[in-house]
């Protein structure tokens, strides 16, 4: 059990979220301190500032320092080169993305890169850039998350088992386009919210049925990363504490 347990991470997509004090951050702590009080319920967190902009060295520093030597970083890929460049020349954008966290690589996850909507499936434009992350970052673990659904395409799966990249699973709804595909050697799963993006309290029977599924993947040797997106009312917190508890008592 404990085996299997170790290659489970589960977490919520940020954790400075001010609307989350008397929720989950007791209102007695500052928000500078939101960071070691997360991580004394959590082993891993999903970095989406890295998305906006991105962080000083310094500040990854002090996050490592902040937390324990067995917490997780996972950052999202900048949206420079995913959704303004997409995915297009990216070699500068990329050495200055990794420069930032290159000192992190002992406390890192997979790294996330999410799609952009309008960026539909491109074989060569995927083939070029998937190659430039295995031939020269290949010391890092990546998930592409997609938006567009023509990129549910056994082509664009099989790029990603030859690279050992990860389909991010993806769970909105109808927002964007849900895939069960497992490329990798580890699963990564998001969950954005299914009524209303960001704003959905997952039920029980929905948490259950992910549960059965996170123990077949860990049972065929798979790691498994899952971050709740949905931050509203703390909706995230309760569900990743529940999903790991039902994940727990599944063993």
């Amino acid at each position: 059990m404990t085996e299997l347990l170790s290659q489970l991470h589960i977490g919520t997509s940020g954790w400075s979220y001010k609307h989350w004090c008397d929720i989950f951050y007791p209102k007695e702590i500052r928000a500078e301190k939101y960071l070691e009080f997360y991580a004394n319920t959590f082993s891993c967190v999903e970095l989406n500032s890295s998305f906006y902009h991105l962080p000083l060295k310094t500040t990854v520093t002090g996050w490592m320092n902040r937390t324990p030597e067995t917490f997780r970083f996972c950052p999202k890929m900048s949206r420079f080169i995913t959704h303004q460049m997409r995915l297009r020349k990216p070699q500068e954008p990329l050495q200055k993305f990794f420069d930032v966290f290159t000192g992190m690589i002992p406390r890192l996850g997979p790294i996330l890169i999410q799609l952009p909507p309008g960026l539909s499936h491109d074989g060569l434009l995927a083939g070029d850039f998937c190659g430039i992350l295995t031939e020269q970052y290949g010391q890092y673990q990546f998930a592409i998350e997609i938006r567009n659904k023509s990129w549910i395409d056994d082509s664009f799966f099989n790029l990603l088992s030859r690279h050992g990249i990860a389909f991010a699973i993806a769970d909105s709804g109808k927002r964007y386009p849900y895939y069960e595909a497992v490329t990798a050697n580890f699963v990564y799963l998001r969950f954005h919210g299914r009524e209303h993006l960001y704003a959905t309290n997952y039920d029980e029977a929905v948490l259950q049925s992910f549960a059965v599924k996170i123990m077949n993947w860990l049972g065929e040797g798979k790691a498994v990363w899952a971050f709740f997106n949905n931050d509203f009312h703390g909706f995230a917190v309760d569900n990743a504490m529940r999903l790991r508890t039902v994940c727990e008592s599944n063993l």
